[in-house]
């Protein structure tokens, strides 16, 4: 009998140190779905009902574009309370920060307490070695490293042949600040991006992966990032632009990648969610819709989003 428990458990520690792999065959077709932060503007209703509907069993996880709406207290009761929402889903759960969940925070002086409200839901959401929900997939968070313990926000996982991966960069410009002297958290934030950034793609490199997805709640605007001859001769970005260097830094490792790159944001736009192509990198507006998206090796653009699977949330008062 201890025989056999010793051969369970290195049997065990062997696949968590296999990676974030979920168990799909490399020729499989899986889906996944994303909830745009429009769910959470009202408050727990429309996230509540977005979780259930998209909570089936075709779907591989579930990714939830913020846990709270700008007009929410930044409470660690309200906090809880989400994580303890979301902790109910059948699916596995990747939360993705949002700017409202930390960059708006203010005291009651009236002052920024971002980076202490961020530290607090790191604390809260992103403490374990895994997604939230009852069943779990394993995944590796950049504070495993020890240059970068504390972006733990920052996760990636695998299904099949595609690496998935969370960036955190809030939609509000990045969380760039204009005023001197007062960019320390965006600027830190910047140098661990750009590390989890070239890491991603160093795997997908090596595991000969066929596409990278990140999610973000920022739009980095790739598609609109001059290339090649264009990108010696001209870039407009403008100086206190928050996503330029990102956006640099993305389009440059896509194009030394063979295979595809899908960006996945919360920006909101008119008419139904599609996905663009310039090359290899699309790009997904969610905005405050929730969507799935049919990732099918067999085809040509390898994802599609599911137009019997998208659901548009209806503005909260105030909005």
């Amino acid at each position: 009998m201890p025989r056999r428990r010793s051969v369970l458990l290195l049997a065990l520690a062997l696949l968590l140190a296999g990676g974030a792999r979920a168990a799909v065959r490399e020729d499989e077709a899986h889906r996944f779905a994303i909830i745009g932060h429009g769910f959470t503007d009202g408050g727990e209703k429309h996230l509540k009902q977005a979780l259930a509907d998209n909570d089936d069993g075709d779907v591989a996880f579930l990714v939830v574009t913020g846990i709270k709406g700008a007009n929410e207290p930044c409470t660690d009761k309200l906090y809880q309370k989400r994580r303890d929402l979301i902790d109910e889903a059948h699916r596995p759960v990747v939360v993705l920060p949002a700017g409202s969940d930390w960059t708006e925070c203010r005291n009651t002086a009236g002052r920024t307490n971002a980076i202490e409200r961020l530290n607090r839901i790191r604390e809260l959401f992103y403490g374990e070695p895994n997604t939230l929900g009852v069943r779990k997939v394993a995944l590796t968070r950049q504070s495993m490293s020890p240059r970068f313990r504390s972006y733990a926000e920052n996760a990636h996982w695998s299904v099949g042949k595609v690496l998935y991966a969370t960036i955190n960069m809030p939609a509000n410009n990045n969380h760039y600040l204009n005023e001197a002297g007062r960019n320390s958290e965006y600027e830190d934030r910047l140098v661990a991006n750009r590390f989890w950034l070239n890491r991603l793609f160093a795997i997908a490199r090596r595991d000969k992966l066929e596409a990278v997805v990140l999610f973000s709640e920022g739009d980095v605007k790739a598609l609109s990032q001059p290339t090649g001859l264009q990108a010696l001769l001209r870039d407009t970005a403008p100086d206190n632009d928050g996503f330029a260097e990102p956006r640099r830094l993305i389009v440059s490792l896509a194009q030394k990648f063979h295979g595809k790159v899908l960006l996945v944001d919360g920006t909101r736009v008119r008419g139904k969610p599609a996905i663009e192509w310039r090359g290899n990198v699309g790009h997904l507006a969610a905005g405050a819709d929730a969507l799935e998206v049919v990732v099918d090796p067999a085809t040509k653009t390898l994802f599609k989003v599911d137009p019997r699977k998208v659901e548009t949330a209806k503005p909260a008062r105030g909005q």
